[in-house]
This record gives C-alpha cells, sequence and structure tokens, in this order.
C-alpha cells in the first residue's frame, strides 16, 4: 500500500515542479529580462525612453567633458624673469666716491646690505634714498632709482641689485604630483608645463590626469596631455597660484551577463561601450545575449529631443539605449557610442541561459523525487 503511495507521488510532484518552474519565481538571474526592461518604455506607460543605437543616436549622443582654460587664464602674459614681487628678498651693494662716504664706513667706500625684504606693500627701505617701490620693478629698475636718490647727497654712486631666493612670487603644488609644494616662480619655471615638471611631473597615468589652476576665486582645468597638445593651454602662471593635479573621476556601473559586475572608473578621456565592455571581462560566453546590451542614463533634455526627434521635453530624460551586438554593423555601432559620467551597462541573459536554469532545476529536483520514491519501494518491500 505504501509503496504505491510513493509511485503515484512521483508524476504529481514532477507535475507540481513544472508548474513553478514554468513560472521562473523560483529560478536565481543576473537582473531584468530583455522583455521586462522594454515594458518599462514610455510606449507601454513606463517611464523610460527606448531607442535603439543607430548612427545618427551615435552622433547625437558623443558629448564630452569639455575642459579647457578659460580667457582669462590664456590671456595672461608671461611674468618678467626679473619681476619684483612683494615678499622677494633682494640684495644690495652701494659703492661711494668719498672716502667718507653717507653709508660706508671710515675703512672703506662699499657699503653691502645683505638680505632687504619687499614688504607686503611692495616697498623697500635704502638709508638715506628713502622708501622705495620694488614691486613690479626690475633690479635694474631699482638700480637707477637708488642710485637718483643717492647721487643728491653723494657724488657718483654706483648701486648693484641683486635678487634673491624669496617666497614672493610663488605657486603650490598639490595632489597627485612627485614633489608637492611650494615653488618660486622663476626664469624656467614661469608656465604651467614647466613648473610641473620642475617639481617632478604627475604620479598618475597621464591619460586621466586633469590640472587645476585657482587664481584668487576663479578656477579653470584642463587635461595634463592638451598641455602638449595645444600651446595655448600652457599658461603662464602667477604669484598665488594653486595648481591641483588629480585623476578623472568619471566612472560606469556594469552589471549583468558579463565578466565583473562593478563601479569602474574611466581609463581614458573617451570611452565606447566596446572598450566599457572589455574593460569588465567582455560578456559572458555561456549567459549573455548579445542583442541586449542596454545603456541606462539621464540624458540633459537638449540632447533627448535631438535623439527622439521633438522638442517639448523638459529636464532630465531617463534613456535607455540598446546595442545590438549581432546585426551587420552592430560591433562598429557599439564601437562609435559614447559611454558618459555615471552611466549603466547591462547586459541581459540570452534565453538558453534560462532554460538550462529550467533543466537544471527540473533535473535536480525530480532526481530528488525519484530518490524518495526509491526508498518507498524499498520500504514497501522489506513489508513495514
Amino acid at each position: 500500500m505504501k509503496s504505491q503511495h510513493f509511485r503515484w507521488a512521483k508524476p504529481v510532484a514532477a507535475l507540481a515542479i513544472v508548474s513553478i518552474v514554468a513560472s521562473c519565481g523560483v529560478l536565481p538571474r543576473v537582473g531584468p529580462s530583455k522583455r521586462e526592461i522594454y515594458s518599462g518604455s514610455v510606449q507601454r506607460q513606463g517611464d523610460a525612453f527606448v531607442v535603439s543605437v543607430n548612427d545618427r543616436v551615435t552622433r547625437a549622443t558623443a558629448v564630452q567633458p569639455a575642459l579647457g582654460f578659460t580667457d582669462d587664464f590664456k590671456n595672461a602674459g608671461l611674468l618678467g624673469s626679473d619681476t619684483i614681487s612683494p615678499g622677494d628678498t633682494l640684495g644690495l651693494t652701494i659703492w661711494e666716491n668719498v672716502d667718507d662716504g653717507l653709508l660706508a664706513g671710515e675703512a672703506s667706500s662699499q657699503t653691502i646690505l645683505e638680505e632687504v625684504q619687499v614688504d607686503g606693500s611692495g616697498f623697500i627701505f635704502v638709508p638715506y634714498a628713502g622708501r622705495i617701490r620694488a614691486a613690479g620693478n626690475s633690479p635694474e629698475g631699482i638700480r637707477r632709482i637708488i642710485t637718483t636718490k643717492l647721487d643728491e647727497q653723494t657724488p657718483d654712486p654706483q648701486v648693484e641689485v641683486r635678487r634673491l631666493a624669496g617666497n614672493g612670487s610663488t605657486v603650490s603644488l598639490s595632489g597627485a604630483i612627485t614633489g608637492q609644494g611650494v615653488y618660486p616662480i622663476e626664469r624656467p619655471t614661469r608656465t604651467l608645463s614647466n613648473m610641473i615638471a620642475s617639481a617632478g611631473g604627475i604620479a598618475i597615468e597621464p591619460e586621466v590626469a586633469q590640472i587645476t589652476v585657482i587664481r584668487g576665486d576663479k578656477r579653470s582645468k584642463v587635461w595634463f596631455r592638451d598641455l602638449y597638445k595645444y600651446p595655448q593651454f600652457d599658461i603662464a602662471l602667477r604669484g598665488g597660484d594653486r595648481i591641483l593635479v588629480e585623476a578623472d573621476t568619471r566612472a560606469y556601473t556594469a552589471l549583468g551577463a558579463t565578466g565583473a559586475q562593478a563601479r569602474v572608473t574611466f581609463e581614458t578621456q573617451t570611452l565606447s561601450a566596446i572598450e566599457a565592455i572589455a574593460q569588465v571581462g567582455g560578456l559572458t560566453t555561456t549567459a549573455a545575449d548579445p542583442t541586449g546590451v542596454f545603456v541606462l542614463r539621464n540624458e540633459p533634455a537638449d540632447i533627448a529631443n535631438q535623439v527622439l526627434a521633438r522638442g517639448d521635453l523638459v529636464g532630465a530624460q531617463r534613456m535607455i539605449y540598446v546595442l545590438d551586438l549581432t546585426k551587420p554593423n552592430g560591433m562598429f555601432v557599439a564601437r562609435d557610442f559614447a559611454i558618459r559620467d555615471d552611466d549603466t551597462i547591462y547586459v541581459t541573459e540570452a534565453p538558453f541561459a534560462q532554460w538550462a536554469k529550467v533543466i537544471a532545476a527540473l533535473t535536480g529536483t525530480l532526481g530528488a523525487v525519484g530518490s524518495v520514491s526509491t526508498a518507498g519501494d524499498t520500504l514497501g518491500g522489506s513489508g513495514l
């Protein structure tokens, strides 16, 4: 009697398993199916626009962040290599053409003022010459001023003015740079690229390095490589400039049937869909559906209107771009489609992968039911 119970229980259990598995409610998967994504489109009462990517869409969405110095930075001329600034230190030597001069002692006609600091207002003080404006002048200009003032009090004075190391015209460098610190603006380091080289160069990959220059309440940013590609970006520096070197912070998220699921930073200034997929290990060969590569993005209204050939959209729009790699030009389109900051790339599973899971679930569960039935037959045969 008991063995008969187990024999009819097996087909009943199998039927129940088929019904449960057919609903796919118990199957593990990497995310929504292609059908479920399409169901969220505006055309189906959803809130996202689903767009198949073609050459026109690729051109409309090929927008990358434009970095470059503003005219205020580019039009600033080079500082004179000998221009004196507040905080600089000067060395003065004065010769008088008399034995008993104003400044010299009895034994010498030479007077040496080894260090004269230019104050915050840009002035220095020289005995008998008074307070002299040094900032903005060259050593030669200061020499002439001192000579003129002393000439009224001592015959034919000879003056030498030297610019010593000082902290007047300096810039600070910080971030991903080999030698962070404060550096003086000297003849070889009057431009941005030379100043960075003087500090030992950048400490990150040039492809992702960005240079920010802060001057007072203004700031501007440029790609490191563009300093050498576009000469106008190699700007002249000013005292007090702050230079920050940092890596590109843009990133995208890869999910679904890809080699890795992670948030990935950009490794180049521009990144295509093909490059982004390759960066995470490509498509999973046993599960990925190459017709279901989706890029999810909040698109600005002007680009969304251009993509959808309309003009009534206002504000950021949820866009789902569909890449079909199996089309004749599908790989070319994916190669040209630009990935942007905060994009999400999602690759759906192929129908075969879902069926494989159904079969595996059926096989494993029916095997368990068969084990129970066999056990029942054994128990029945033993007379229990």
